[in-house]
């Protein structure tokens, strides 16, 4: 069943009650935001294994890159020190930041285009291998 509180979704919500409610509604976009605990430290350090997660999504969620993704380490402070990452895609925009010192992976899938959220979000998890994730759906009017 779909709930809904303040046109965010909240879960458990099947692939299928989302896209028929972004098409039925006529959404302007879906955003589905995801947090990662707990990453395997070793590929949210690595910029080609960030490279290769972009590309990987954007297949699997049927978007085409718009350029090559943006990755760049920064941080002022251990906290906050990590890669962070965009990718602009013809409906819009792929966004995260992976922060070192908690092994934590922080990510947007902004679209104009509907996509499946619940696919996206378990391959993030498995990707990154995380030990727990949660994530938001937001409709974009």
């Amino acid at each position: 069943m779909l709930e809904m509180k303040h046109k965010m979704i909240v879960h458990p919500v099947r692939d299928e009650d989302v896209v028929q409610k972004f098409r039925k509604e006529n959404a302007w976009g879906l955003c589905t935001s995801v947090d990662l605990k707990h990453c395997n430290p070793e590929t949210i350090r690595n910029p080609e294994k960030i490279r290769e997660f972009i590309i990987e999504l954007c297949d699997l969620i049927e978007m085409k890159r718009f350029g090559e993704p943006t990755i760049v380490h920064f941080g002022p402070n251990e906290r906050v020190a990590g890669y962070s990452m965009t990718q602009l895609i013809e409906t819009s925009l792929i966004s995260g930041h992976f922060a070192n010192e908690t092994d934590s992976a922080y990510l947007d899938i902004f679209s104009c285009k509907e996509y499946r959220p619940e696919q996206a979000v378990e391959f993030c998890k498995r990707f990154f291998e995380a030990a727990s994730e949660k994530h938001t759906v937001l409709f974009r009017y």
